[in-house]
Order: C-alpha cells, then structure tokens, then sequence
C-alpha cells in the first residue's frame, strides 16, 4: 500500500501535516511517532525507523507538531503540554482512518511527549523511547544562555541547529510544571527505552531516571556508538527490528506473514513508497531497492546498478578468498571498489563494439597481506574468473513470462 499524506486538526483548529507509512500488505499493528524538538517527521532517524517498521508489517504515523514543517500555527505559542495535545489528537485521527495506535515512539522530547501522553491513549500497549530526557526542562539546556533573557523579556529568538526559532517565557514555564517521573511511575504500558551511552546531546542518565521510575515491564537497549540524531542508517535499522521483535510480546499482533518467495530465485515488488522503492526478498533475507532523491526516489536502499556493482564485488571477494586459502596464501583482506559509467564504444579499444555506448565497470582491488608480486598478479586473474564476472561478461538470454499469484 502506498504512503499517505494528509491533515488533520489540533485542539486549536490547527492542520498538522501528517504522513502514513503503510506496510505492503495489512499492518500487523500502528504505531505513531513523535519528532524531537524543532525537528520534523522528515527527519531521517524518523524515516528510516518507519521504513524499517512498515518492512516488518507495523504502519508508521508520523506528523509535524504545530509550527513545524508543513503544519500551521506558530512555534512561539507551542509548549511541552501543546506537543502532548498533538500527539493525542494524531492518535484520534489514526484511531478514525485506520486503528488506534497501539505503540508510541518517541525521539528526544519527543520521547518525552509519548510518555506524558500515553495514558491518554488507552489502546496504546507499548512506549518506545529514544535518546528522551527523563525532565522536559532538559530541553532548555539547549538554550541556557538566553534562559534570563527569555524570562525577562517575555520572547527571544535562539539559534537551534542552524535555525532561528522563537522561545517564550510561557514555554519555560510550562516545562517547568511538568512531573514526568509521576506519569512514568504509572504508565501501566511496557515501556522500551533505547539511549547511546555516548549521547552528547541527551546524557545517558536520563535513560537511567526514565527506567528506575517505570515499573515493570521495563526494557533497556544500550545503542553503543550512535549519536543522538541516530545518523548511521544501521542504527535506525537496528531499533526498527528491536521495536517489531520487542512489541510481538505485549501487544495482540498476528505473527508476521511468511514472505513471498519466488522458489530458489529472488522476488522483487513494489512497495509503493514513494515512486521507485522495491521490497527485495531473497530466501530469508529482505532489503529494499530505490533510487536517490534527486529523481524522484527516497534514497531507502541501494539502487540497480548498485545491486549490480555489489554482486560482482561481492563475488570478487569470494573468489579471491577462496583462491588464498586453497593456496595458502597470506591474504588478510580483500576491498573491491567498483564504479559505473556509459562510454562511448569509440574508446574502448578492447571491445568489439565500435559504435553507440557501452557500459562500463572499473573495479580497484586493494589486496592487504604479506603477498609477493606474483601472488598479487595472479590474484588478479582470478578476480576475472569470479562466476558473476563470467555471467556479466557472457552472452545472457533473459526470458520474461507473466506470473499470476
């Protein structure tokens, strides 16, 4: 099923653009996202953690709270208790279109604001917080210079990740009120808390405070070596398959659905995401194929030709490894770079084509180990010997037929 956008109104009358990532077949459960602060639902960790989750059939609805993104209203007049509205009024509104959700998921304050809203969502049976504070306040860490300022004029712009947003005393004073331990203490839901215990930005104590006032059941995943923002696209990866695995326990979620294989070959289909995403099944293995940003894709996953590129370098490797051990030869490792590109036949000497475009593959093989030149040189060889090399470079009938399931 395809992604969808649409608005849906706040307690204030404002419309708040939301996104819902469908799986490809019917969700197994819904579980609604809620973005850290200043940030938006097209912030990369939410995308790749929703991508991940609607891979493992769990729809994924994340918004943009008030004065974010493309949602209306004002960022100056928004504070903590206004973010937990929000995420109660998109809980309504998934509840309307689709089914309540039944996991809230939240990213820095938004962490926050999942577990102050938890207990306004009865359906919800599970809490996944990432890198949260265990006090709202924290936030104004962040700003902490401006803090008398703000107090004493009433308004002050700050300077948040290169963006300039509008603070109000109103703001401070709300997350000031806030008792999040107190709400924690009776959340009455399983709680998941993940934090990196190298978070710069939200200290590791805040997960410590998070699950000494939760009561069980209570889970704890260390993300050692992410940052806050969960950069590396492993990292998203990574929580989406705890999420789903850790989830199956508390909530009443069908098993997952044995996926489509097409007998020993690979299956490949459509995804509706966006324009180009595939979801590719090969045995028991899923990954998904796209193509990048700037022709219309989402940048998900690798695209054809880089599929193409990574089999023969894959295979390369293999090859190679194979050769040095039955050879005893002191190989330690094998990187294989591959690249690209149409040429014009015209200059490419070696070829038999002499007319038109040809495809070319430059492939750099950096061989690390104790191996004399010899042994380098007929590495080398075989390199061209590798069976996806052969099949590239061979004659290759593909027949297509029409497949009706």
């Amino acid at each position: 099923m395809p992604s969808e956008r649409f608005d849906f109104a706040n307690v204030q009358g404002h419309r708040l653009a939301a996104l819902l990532d469908n799986p490809a077949r019917e969700p197994r459960a819904y579980a609604l996202f809620a973005h850290c602060f200043t940030c938006g639902k097209e912030l990369a960790t939410a995308r790749r953690i929703a991508e991940g989750l609607t891979g493992l059939g769990i729809g994924v609805l994340r918004f943009d709270f008030t004065g974010l993104g493309g949602s209306e209203g004002e960022f100056a007049n928004t504070t903590f208790s206004s973010n937990v509205a929000d995420l109660v009024a998109a809980a309504d509104e998934l509840r309307r279109r689709k089914r309540a959700p039944a996991i809230l998921i939240g990213h820095s304050l938004g962490g926050a604001a999942v577990l102050a809203a938890a207990a306004a969502v009865a359906e919800a049976r599970a809490v996944v917080t990432l890198g949260a504070p265990c006090d709202p306040a924290h936030v104004a860490g962040l700003f902490k210079d401006q803090v008398p300022e703000i107090a004493e004029r009433g308004e002050v712009a700050v300077t948040l990740a290169g963006r300039q947003f509008r603070i109000r005393r109103a703001f401070l004073d709300d997350i000031a009120e806030q008792k999040l331990t107190e709400r924690i203490a009776s959340l009455r839901k399983a709680l998941l808390v993940f934090h990196s215990p190298t978070d710069e930005i939200v200290g590791i104590e805040n997960a410590s405070r998070i699950f000494a006032a939760a009561k069980h059941p209570k889970s704890f995943v260390s993300l050692a070596g992410a940052d806050h923002l969960l950069s590396q696209r492993s990292d998203a990866a990574y929580v989406a398959n705890v999420i789903a695995a850790w989830a199956e326990r508390y909530l009443e979620m069908p098993p997952a659905r044995p996926q489509p294989t097409a007998g020993p070959g690979v299956l490949v289909r459509e995804t509706r995401a966006g324009r180009f995403q595939q979801e590719i099944t090969v045995g028991a293995h899923r990954f998904l194929a796209d193509e990048p940003r700037d022709v219309g894709g989402l940048d998900s996953g690798p695209g054809p030709y880089d599929l193409v590129l990574a089999a023969l370098g894959a295979c390369t490797a293999m090859t190679l490894r194979l050769y040095a051990e039955r050879k005893t030869l002191p190989l330690e490792q094998v990187t294989v770079h591959l690249t690209h590109a149409k040429i014009h036949a015209a200059d490419c000497e070696a070829c038999e084509t002499k007319e038109g475009m040809l495809d070319r593959i430059e492939r750099a093989i950096t061989l690390a180990g104790p191996l004399d030149d010899e042994q380098r040189a007929r590495l080398l060889e075989i390199a061209d010997k590798c069976p996806v090399h052969r099949t590239l470079t061979s004659e290759i009938e593909i027949r297509t037929t029409e497949r009706r399931d």
